[in-house]
């Protein structure tokens, strides 16, 4: 276990699981998947009936297209489980309002715009938001910088998106000279 053991009886109250998986089409497009499901241990009685332990309240899928510059050209939701079937599951079609969204250009920020608070389901907009992170590790390394003269002049994107790869870092000074701040002392370190 990656956490310390608990110091007191706990007993599990709920659970959600992500699942993402991402894929080269063969057309050289790129599919990200990403499934969330909400479970409770205990039955649950609902406003629109009774949920078994174990059966998801939220079983929700959202499959982003994307081209190579990671902009969205398909998009598609679907609520399979949900807590109130026949209203939930009604704003699937919502999400098409992602499409021209770049994943890497302010797609947090305008996801709100698009479909924040009643204009989609939470959940799958929660779900939405966490998709660019997932697209960057996947394809991230498919993007061969060296082949374009003006990508290459250009700030890698990973750079100043967390504290190891903060420009004024040791991290960026070592392996991203280029566009270090200003390099620190530490530059030989590693740090854990």
């Amino acid at each position: 276990m990656s956490l310390t053991p608990p110091i007191s009886r706990r007993a599990l109250k709920y659970t959600r699981a992500i699942h993402i998986e991402a894929f080269v089409r063969d057309d050289g497009l790129w599919e990200v998947d990403a499934h969330l499901t909400d479970t409770k241990p205990f039955d649950l009685s609902l406003p629109a009936g009774n949920l078994f332990a174990g059966q998801p309240l939220h079983s929700l899928w959202l499959r982003l297209t994307l081209d190579r510059q990671f902009t969205i050209v398909e998009v598609e939701a679907n609520s399979e489980a949900v807590p109130y079937q026949g209203y939930c599951n009604t704003i699937n079609p919502a999400y098409k309002a992602l499409i021209g969204l770049s994943l890497v250009k302010g797609f947090r920020y305008t996801i709100k715009e698009r479909i924040g608070g009643a204009l989609g389901c939470t959940h799958l907009t929660e779900l939405a938001q966490i998709l660019p992170t997932a697209a960057l590790q996947a394809f991230g390394g498919e993007i061969d910088r060296n082949a374009d003269p003006v990508a290459e002049q250009k700030k890698p994107a990973q750079l100043d998106r967390c504290h190891a790869l903060r420009s004024e870092g040791a991290v960026v000074a070592k392996y991203y000279p280029k566009w270090a701040c200003s390099p620190p002392v530490d530059v030989g370190k590693q740090t854990h």
